[in-house]
């Protein structure tokens, strides 16, 4: 039973890790084909009697023209953004499907008043109809409460530790998946700001190369330059603002969860403990 478990929780880590590659990738290959198929697009620039292209006066093409002409830098920027966009929806369906298919208030306080009236089946059934991570825990614990109450060759400290236990190796099995692909997000939080000031830089050098090749100062030029060098840290900045706020919100929602989990817990050691009598060796009236 164990070993099974082991390998299909193995299996199910494997296929997230391949599922969290092939997101990064398919973001960066989606991120170039926008950047040079929508914002590169011939239709969103005229070219001028040198033969350089520049973005048409009006209309989104106008702004399609200026974010392609940011550089290099605004697909992989883009590419983050796609990234946090998908693993927060990842994050968003893992979670709902953690908290379980009812309400978590009314489904630990069910638990609870079947515990007091000594009911565990019943406790164990409405488990298999919350389901999630919180479900799954408590069930384990519950399992293991029934398991030790017909074990007469343990005493109460030893049975209540086995519980403690099972609740503890249950809770550590449930939150890594709560946890999975939050690093992706902290990171971009991080550098996106980082590669947008990377992909303004490169614009500025780029401008300032352009202006002093033509030999005279042409302040037009040089504003257009840097309007387009400023693409690169408006996005970056977006970028990152977006994933720390949603960063912050699934660590919230993952305290949530294992604040639940720890209060289920203890609710069902001390339930053990207050209920069990030793001279009789199962659950007083």
């Amino acid at each position: 039973m164990q070993q099974t478990q082991t390998s299909s929780d193995g299996s199910s880590s494997f296929i997230k890790s391949i599922f969290a590659i092939l997101a990064m990738v398919t973001a960066l290959v989606v991120a170039f084909l926008i950047y040079f198929y929508v914002f590169g697009k011939d239709s969103n620039f005229i070219t001028d009697d040198k033969g350089h292209r520049e973005p048409i006066a009006e209309g989104m093409g106008h702004w399609y023209a200026t974010i392609y002409k940011g550089g290099i830098i605004v697909p992989v920027i883009l590419s983050m953004l796609i990234m946090v966009i998908t693993f927060s929806i990842e994050r968003v369906l893992t979670i709902a499907r953690a908290t379980g298919t009812g309400n978590m208030d009314s489904f630990l306080k069910r638990v609870k008043i079947l515990l007091d009236d000594n009911k565990l089946d019943a406790a164990i059934a409405e488990c298999d109809k919350q389901k999630g991570s919180v479900g799954n825990v408590i069930q384990a614990g519950l399992e293991k409460y029934k398991q030790v109450l017909a074990d007469d060759e343990m005493d109460k400290d030893e049975k209540l530790a086995a519980i403690q236990k099972e609740l503890e190796e249950a809770t550590t099995l449930e939150l890594p998946m709560l946890e999975k692909n939050l690093s992706i997000i902290a990171t971009i939080a991080s550098i996106a700001t980082l590669m947008g000031l990377l992909g303004t830089v490169l614009g500025m050098i780029r401008a300032f190369s352009a202006l002093a090749s033509a030999g005279a100062p042409d302040a037009s030029a040089l504003s257009t330059g840097i309007s387009e060098a400023l693409i690169n840290t408006a996005f970056g900045i977006g970028t990152s603002a977006l994933a720390i706020i949603l960063y912050n919100t699934f660590t919230t929602s993952i305290d949530k969860l294992t604040y639940r989990i720890d209060e289920a817990g203890f609710t069902i050691s001390q339930n053990f403990a207050s209920h069990y009598s030793k001279k009789q060796g199962k659950i007083s009236a």
